[in-house]
């Protein structure tokens, strides 16, 4: 079984990679802290599984995901994250993801959860497989795919995303600054995000952007 790892924080990189080295009958075939990097420098035609941080910086690890299978159907995703919520676990298993695992998890629960991916399975984490079923049991009235931003806020975070200021974005939009202020409280809120940086990650995350 031929891994590549896509995670981020380097101590788990690092740890990750010592971890599936060690394991019989697992090769690390790539080991990158961004999503860019998998794909400049990894062969995905010679990979079996994708672990893949969602978290990540530039290119979120749903994107990756759906880069990966829309070029290699025969990779097998797991997405390996913090995030519970609805809307991130959603849009990573419609990007592809056949397997989502929460880290805190044992390093023989993920050995096991990677090979019963290889092996056709779509291994999640209780709490994940818990939220899917309730989902399909009783969907909420009103839920979606990801945060519920209006056609103005995302426009406003495209712009974001440019470098643009409250200034430039006012101008262009033809509203006053004061509004441009009150679309990205808003957006904070929504994506629950401290900061622009993190609003733009959260955004892409959850598919929006």
């Amino acid at each position: 079984m031929r891994v590549c790892i896509v995670e981020d924080h380097r101590m788990l990189l690092d740890n990750l990679r010592l971890l599936l080295t060690g394991e019989p009958g697992v090769e690390v075939a790539g080991a990158h802290a961004s999503a860019e990097d998998a794909l400049a420098e990894t062969r995905f035609e010679a990979v079996d599984v994708l672990l893949a941080d969602i978290d990540l910086p530039g290119m979120s690890g749903v994107e990756l995901i759906r880069r990966v299978k829309e070029a290699h159907p025969q990779v097998n995703c797991m997405a390996y994250t913090i995030f519970e919520d609805r809307a991130t676990v959603f849009a990573a298993i419609k990007a592809g993801a056949c397997g989502y695992l929460l880290k805190g998890c044992s390093p023989r629960e993920l050995l096991e959860s990677l090979r019963e991916l290889h092996e056709g399975g779509a291994p999640m984490s209780p709490r994940i497989a818990r939220k899917v079923i309730l989902d399909i049991q009783e969907p909420a009235a009103g839920q979606t795919e990801g945060p519920a931003l209006s056609a103005r806020e995302v426009d406003i975070l495209r712009q974001i995303e440019r470098g643009q200021s409250y200034k430039e974005i006012a101008a262009s939009l033809g509203i006053s600054r004061h509004t441009v202020h009150s679309h990205i409280k808003n957006i904070y809120e929504k994506v629950h995000a401290r900061d622009r940086q993190e609003a733009l990650r959260r955004a892409r995350n959850l598919g929006a952007l």
